[in-house]
């Protein structure tokens, strides 16, 4: 891969970092509850605080994503510390999803009655989807690299 491509990835990776961490600190204030609350309110809210503990593994995640697009700028795929890497994002994308759909159903159980949260629930099951498409790709990878690396010091102890 090219060093420019992994560049551009990493850069991509910043951005959408960036977006997340504007969209959390932005959100919460064109909230329709948050009319006549101070910002002490809006933010530390129980709700928006469990969101803000949940996109943890999200950046976490990200920064993830950021050192593997280094490593293969380096040359150093192959590595123990590619599979740690890949091994995190898996981690990070099952707790997300975890986090999700507990969400989902603080918002189905204890949610006013009297108004139709399917549209947070639909966005929730959309998320948690892509959040297992990711760790099961991340599980992919890191079994295919992790073998890999396993042949590769093979040769290597037999040169």
């Amino acid at each position: 891969m090219k060093r420019s491509s992994t560049i551009f990835l990493q850069v991509v990776i910043v951005l959408i970092g960036i977006v997340a961490l504007a969209v959390m600190i932005r959100f919460p204030l064109t909230e329709g509850a948050a009319v006549n609350k101070d910002l002490f309110s809006i933010y530390f809210n129980p709700f928006i605080m469990c969101g803000y503990i949940a996109s943890i593994p999200f950046f976490v995640a990200l920064y993830q994503g950021f050192k593997l697009l280094r490593y293969v700028g380096q040359n150093k795929v192959f590595s123990l510390n590619s599979v740690k890497t890949l091994r995190t994002i898996k981690y990070c994308a099952i707790i997300l999803s975890a986090s999700i759909v507990m969400a989902a159903l603080y918002i189905r159980i204890f949610h006013d009655k009297s108004d139709d949260p399917a549209g947070f629930i639909a966005m929730c099951i959309v998320t948690t989807f892509i959040s297992i498409v990711i760790a099961t790709a991340a599980a992919v990878f890191e079994k295919l690299l992790q073998n890999a690396v396993d042949i590769k010091s093979e040769n290597d102890l037999t040169v």
